[in-house]
């Protein structure tokens, strides 16, 4: 039976009307689904990251942050983090806020980055949500292991540890002591976890939990700076590891008072080789070399390492920056005073105002091993969705050419002459090559003892640097656990 006009009218109008229904619907729940999703007038989003699970954080092969159901309403999932304590350098804490991993992938793991929501844009069209990415980190778990528990046996106070492979900037190892544990303030812990962060947040005193001894703290690096020191006066003052240099006494123009050597014997007694002076840690002869070279050169050398900028480790996520300034304020009276000739000679022995991240000297001794080149060190290696198609792995990029190869060469053998006839002699052992660090922070404050270098020793692929505070030195102190977390790193 035929229709009449005015009837097939209504239904090809119906029609049109129904498909253009269904377009619209398609566009927003697809297409506008990001932007109705972060809009800020938009209540829901606030529950809805804890009514969805989060995709898993993994290290190792093994999952250490993942999304679990709680048996209530709101919130569906909790996060629970294994180890967090030793993890969380990395992992950061997810509670509706972020930090670190949970920070930088937030989008990628809570399952509303384009990337995801773009491929399953017919689960979204039927109102299935899309399921949160899976991260995949670089961490050597073992060795992150290792690494807490030395540190925190090292110390009543703070250190932290930072492996990087030299070759990618994969960063192997990124651990702190004290730390905490974000399983504490998790949406399950609802109420008590957000007062818990909060207490951790306004922590009293230099010991702030929340804030990574191994990225996001500086210290003053003492004579582990001296790599530096000694590189620019070889690269601009036209030394080599063999120049022979002042080990003797230096007294300081502005104050007439002397920089003091640990010891005065050996090496230090007059007169040496560069590589003997650094190998003893002559105090003099770097104080000296960064006087001749002016504080201006010593910043822009250093800046070159990656001190005096920031950079992105990974989205949203930057190292705090490590320094050496030309000048500083006067927080008394604002004034910007610029540092004179005895703080230059202190700066340049990693004193005054200098200050560095273990993860920066970590970057100082990857150019000493690798030719002079710094690769950009990064956390993540691999992002994955739950079907496992990649939709994110990191490439290896060059973040600096911060010395000339030779210049790198014969660094390399004066750092191992530190262990092997100098100031780390009782690092033997490890089959580790590096410098030693022993640096004063004021009255009443404990000594930041460092160790930095790379192993193995002689065909190098990974560097390090580890800094805990307390009474004694460098080599002593900070040496063995270095040579412990690298002997754990070099197994596999």
């Amino acid at each position: 039976m035929n229709m009449d006009k005015p009837l097939r009218r209504v239904a090809i109008f119906g029609l049109l009307l129904f498909f253009g229904l269904m377009a619209q619907v398609n566009y927003v729940q697809g297409s506008q689904a990001d932007d109705l999703r972060s809009d800020e007038n938009n209540r829901r989003k606030f529950a809805e990251v804890f009514n969805s699970p989060r995709g898993q954080i993994i290290a190792g092969g093994q999952v250490i942050a993942q999304s679990d159901p709680t048996g209530k309403e709101n919130p569906k999932y909790g996060r629970t983090y294994k180890n967090g304590p030793v993890y969380s350098p990395v992992t950061g804490y997810f509670n509706g806020g972020a930090s670190k991993v949970e920070l930088a992938y937030n989008s990628l793991l809570g399952g509303t980055d384009k990337r995801i929501t773009h491929q399953r844009w017919f689960d979204a069209f039927i109102g299935k949500k899309a399921e949160g990415a899976n991260v995949e980190l670089a961490l050597n778990t073992e060795a992150q292991q290792v690494a807490y528990q030395r540190l925190r046996a090292s110390t009543s106070r703070r250190a932290g540890a930072a492996v990087i492979d030299i070759k990618t900037g994969a960063v192997q190892v990124l651990a702190s002591y004290p730390s905490y544990d974000p399983n504490e303030v998790a949406p399950q812990k609802g109420q008590k976890g957000g007062q818990r962060l909060t207490e951790l947040d306004n922590a009293k005193g230099v010991i702030k939990p929340l804030i990574d001894n191994a990225m996001s703290q500086t210290f003053p690096p003492g004579s582990s700076f001296k790599t530096i020191t000694a590189a620019i006066a070889m690269e601009q003052m036209g030394l080599n590891s063999g120049s022979v240099v002042n080990t003797g006494p230096l007294i300081l123009p502005e104050s007439n008072k002397p920089l003091p050597n640990s010891h005065d014997t050996g090496e230090c007694a007059g007169r040496a080789s560069l590589r003997g002076a650094f190998a003893e840690s002559c105090n003099t002869t770097f104080g000296e070399l960064a006087m001749k070279m002016g504080i201006e050169r010593l910043n822009q050398g250093a800046t070159k390492f990656g001190f005096n900028r920031k950079f992105e480790i990974e989205p949203d996520v930057s190292p705090a920056e490590s320094d050496v300034p030309v000048s500083v304020r006067n927080l008394e009276t604002g004034e910007m005073i610029r540092t004179g000739q005895d703080g230059t000679a202190r700066s340049g022995i990693g004193q005054e105002n200098v200050r560095a991240t273990p993860l920066q000297m970590a970057m100082v001794a990857a150019a000493v091993a690798n030719d002079g080149k710094i690769m950009k060190p990064y956390l993540v290696q691999t992002v994955r969705a739950k079907d496992q198609s990649e939709l994110y792995s990191a490439q290896p990029q060059e973040y600096s050419q911060a010395i000339k190869s030779d210049t790198a060469e014969q660094l390399a053998d004066m750092m191992r002459a530190v262990v092997t006839e100098g100031t780390a002699k009782n690092l033997q052992p490890y089959n580790i090559a590096g410098k030693t660090g022993t640096a004063e922070q004021g009255d009443g404050n404990p000594n930041a003892r460092w160790f930095v270098g790379f192993a193995p020793m002689s065909k190098p692929r990974y560097a390090f640097a580890v800094v805990t505070e307390g009474s004694g030195d460098g080599a002593t102190n900070a040496g063995p656990v270095a040579g412990a977390i690298m002997a754990q790193v070099l197994k596999k």
